[in-house]
């Protein structure tokens, strides 16, 4: 969840996120937009469930 994604994804790929740092370089393949950050968050939370996950596959393609 982020207000800008440039800046997040630069800050990711800048090796100072420990969780990510072994999966660089990141790239997005998929973005949302919405009203409020609880609508953000509840959406975020969604994708990251076995629901969620099924979902981004079959929705969301990585390309090359």
């Amino acid at each position: 969840m982020s207000n800008n994604t440039d800046v997040r994804l630069k800050y990711h790929n800048s090796g100072k996120v420990k969780s990510t740092k072994p999966f660089k370089p990141w790239r997005i393949v998929h973005t949302e937009e919405f009203e409020n950050k609880q609508t953000a968050r509840e959406r975020e939370k969604y994708l990251k469930s076995a629901a969620g996950r099924r979902w981004r596959k079959n929705n969301v393609k990585k390309g090359d």
